[in-house]
Order: C-alpha cells, then structure tokens, then sequence
C-alpha cells in the first residue's frame, strides 16, 4: 500500500494532529468515549476523528466502532469534514458526519475553539450478529458533547433562565441564582450566543454495510431487495422479498431495471460514452496483461492499445463485449447483443439520476471489478482488498494512472464519469427507437 499512500491514493486528507494542545484534548474525549488514551504526540484523523496510527498503537481499528456499529466520533476542527472516512462499515457513515458537521458549524467551530465534541452516531442496535438485525436499523441519531459537557450545562443553564423569568419569587432564590452564576462560568451567556446543536436524525432505507461479506440493502425504493456479495444462503431468512448474491447476474439486472436505478453509457446525455468505454477497455487489458504475466511498467495508452491488439484472440468477453459496443458508438456498426449474461454487462451501465446513485455505482463498481478507477472511485473498501491481491506491475501502473488521470481534477472526473445533465429531448433513429422500445437497450433480461 505504500505508493497509494505516497500519492495520496490512500489516507489522503486526513488531519493532522500535533500541538500538544489538540493531542491531550482528543486524549480526554478517547477517555471518555473508550476509556482509553494515545501516548503518540503526533497523529492523522479522519472525520469521524479514527486515527490510524492510534488504531496500530491500540491494536484495534475498530477502537472508535466497537461491533461495527453506532459509530464513535471526536471532532477537533470542522476542517474535519473535508476528510474521508476510514473503515467504513456502513456507506451512510460519512455522509452523515459531513452534514453533522456542516449543518452545526459555526456552533461546533465555537465548541472545538475550547473543547473536544465526542459523540456517536446511535442506532437502534449494538451488534449485527445475525443479519436480520439490519432491518432494525432505521434511522440514525447523533448524540455529540463537549468533554466538559459544556452542552448538558447549557441546557441546564436554559432551564434555570426559564425558572428566573417565570417563578414569581426567583428573584429571592438565592441558591438558583448562584447555581446560575457557577453554570454561567463555563457556558458563558446563552442568551446572547446560544450554542445548541440542532437535533438530526437520518433514514436508514437504502445502504452498503461491510458485514457478512458486504450487503447492499435496498428498501426505499418500488420493488425491495436485498443484494449479497457472498453467497446469500448462509443469511438465513430475512423480512424481504428478495434476495440475490453475485450469481444471481439475472436478477440483479431486473431489479436495476425494475426500480430505475440503472442507464447505459451510451445512451447517457452529456458524456463522452466511447471515451470511457474505451477506457474500461484498457482496464480489462491489464488485468488479462497481469494474468499473463506481462510487464507493464511505464505503459501508455498507446501501449494499452498495441498490446489489445496484439493479443486480441486471449483477451476476455468483457472486451470484445465493449469493443462491438464502441463500434456501434462511434462506426455505426450492427447493435451488439449485450444481455444480463454477457460478462459485459454491468460495465456498460451507470447509476441514473436518482438519490440512491451513489449507492448504486457503487455496487456497480463490485459487478465490474476490473474497471479499478470505478472502483476506487465508487468503492474503496472494494478497492484496497483487490489491491492486496494484484501483481506489482498491476498495483504501480493502477496507482500511476491514478495519481495522474484521476487525483488533478477528481470533481471534473466525478462529474465527466457519473453526472447527470437536465433532461432534454434528444432524436434517436426509427430503427433504434423501435429495437430499444422492445426488448430495452441491452436485450431481454432473463428472469
């Protein structure tokens, strides 16, 4: 992993931590949420406040996620939201804290000038023992204070305000008024700056969770299901309709299809379909060139291209697959035949427009694993376990093309790769229309 880190392909953006200062701070919010402290003076958080390093020196990554669930968090600065979250259990974990933090920040930006916020964001379970335990998981709720419980004592202090104005003899109580005066010294006056979090709670509908192998759980949307990447009998029963694992290639398709969830590239608006098919196209090659044994150091995407060509006859279905489909792109060939069981098959298809798309290719990225800039876009878990396995010629050409292709502009990429254009109306062919009217633009899907 150690040119992913050096190109900042991995543990990039995470804060630094190195005045004593900010070290014996988070220290105190550790103790409190786990009971233990760091001896290192200098560390990396994510946004949730884990620390690698710590994690190692604790032997336990899982220090501030105890089960995997009901994530602990330690926020030292708002600049915390800009960072990743590392060993993600669920995929809704950061989202949620970016918008904790974003929605709460000048309140928290006052908090942190002094204290540390520790939290968690609570669930209505403590462990995923069995799978069916998921589908209690509905919302999410963020319970966040200060070290000091500098937020318990506002309240406190409100309360007390409350009492003075409305108790006709409050002026006379003396003990009220100097229990006022005691809490007043560490909150200061809440009635000119009020610090009070605002209270947020988040729907647990649709979600990825890393347990039991990796699980993609789609219930807000028109036909349930519940998508396994490991074999989905070892689940047991569970209180849905469906459900797949990764051979069900059939089923998966229908069940984009069905819900909306899914557009091919090609018919996409506002992209340059042939470009990043041929990409993907490169993609496939070195993984067959690191099957083979070949050395890629250094490779262009001339290289890529030559060495396709050269080899065209052991290369996988995958590419022939988007090679006709580039061909009908840009060439006007005949209409290539790409249905749920063609291997092809999830790399011609994106997310649509929809508030599950970022989930969505996500799962995608799992179905077309040799896509790797897909998957370490979409899916970094997914990325870094496949890393582990690749040959050194796969892991430095993967890492070049992304520190140069993807890391100097990753919004522009995001957007070129996976953004949506308003819909406009767009003329397509009678022949075309008629075909796609018929049997959708990649064939039957097979039940």
């Amino acid at each position: 992993m150690k040119r992913l880190i050096q190109r900042g392909l991995m543990f990039g953006n995470l804060i630094e931590v190195a005045s004593p200062v900010l070290v014996e701070r988070y220290n105190r919010a550790l103790k409190h949420l786990t009971g233990k402290t760091t001896a290192l003076t200098d560390f990396h958080i994510d946004v949730s406040g884990y620390s690698p390093e710590i994690g190692d020196e604790l032997g336990d990554h899982l220090y501030l996620n105890h089960n995997g669930v009901n994530r602990q968090f330690i926020l030292l600065t708002t600049e915390q939201k800009n960072a990743p979250l590392l060993n993600a259990k669920f995929s809704t974990s950061r989202d949620i804290l970016r918008d904790f933090i974003t929605e709460n920040e000048r309140q928290l930006f006052a908090l942190t000038a002094r204290d540390a916020v520790a939290g968690e964001l609570v669930n209505s379970v403590f462990s995923v023992t069995d799978p069916v335990r998921l589908f209690d998981i509905r919302k999410v709720v963020i319970e966040a204070d200060t070290t000091e419980g500098t937020l318990r004592d506002v309240e406190k202090l409100a309360g007390m305000v409350d009492r003075f104005k409305d108790e006709e003899d409050a002026w006379f109580d003396d003990v009220l008024i100097a229990d006022m005066i005691g809490v007043a010294k560490r909150t200061g006056d809440v009635t000119r700056n009020p610090v009070r979090l605002k209270h947020m709670e988040f729907q647990q509908d649709n979600f990825w969770t890393a347990h039991f192998g990796g699980l993609y759980l789609f219930r807000g949307v028109a036909h349930p299901a519940l998508i396994a990447r490991a074999n989905k009998d070892s689940l047991g029963d569970l209180p849905i309709p469906y459900v797949f694992d990764f051979t069900d290639r059939h089923q998966i398709a229908k069940f984009l299809q069905e819900n909306d969830l899914v557009e091919s590239i090609v018919k996409a608006r506002g992209i340059d379909a042939a470009a990043i098919l041929k990409q993907k196209m490169d993609f496939i090659v070195v993984d067959a060139a690191q099957d083979s044994g070949m050395d890629l150091t250094g490779a262009t995407r001339r290289d890529i291209r030559a060495l396709a060509r050269a080899n065209a006859n052991r290369l996988p279905p995958e590419y022939h697959g988007l090679r006709k489909l580039v061909d009908w792109a840009e060439n006007g060939a005949a209409w290539p035949r790409i249905d749920s069981g063609h291997p092809a098959y999830f790399y011609t298809l994106r997310a649509a427009a929809s508030p599950h798309a970022d989930l969505v290719n996500m799962l995608l990225a799992e179905l077309a694993p040799k896509d790797v800039r897909q998957l370490f876009i979409c899916h970094k878990e997914a990325f870094y376990a496949a890393y582990a396995g690749w040959s050194d010629t796969k892991k430095s050409y993967v890492a070049d093309f992304l520190e140069r292709e993807y890391q100097v502009d990753k919004a522009g990429a995001r957007a070129a790769l996976f953004g949506h254009e308003a819909p406009m109306a767009q003329p397509v062919t009678r022949s075309d229309d008629d075909l796609i009217r018929r049997v959708g633009p990649w064939g039957a899907v097979r039940r």
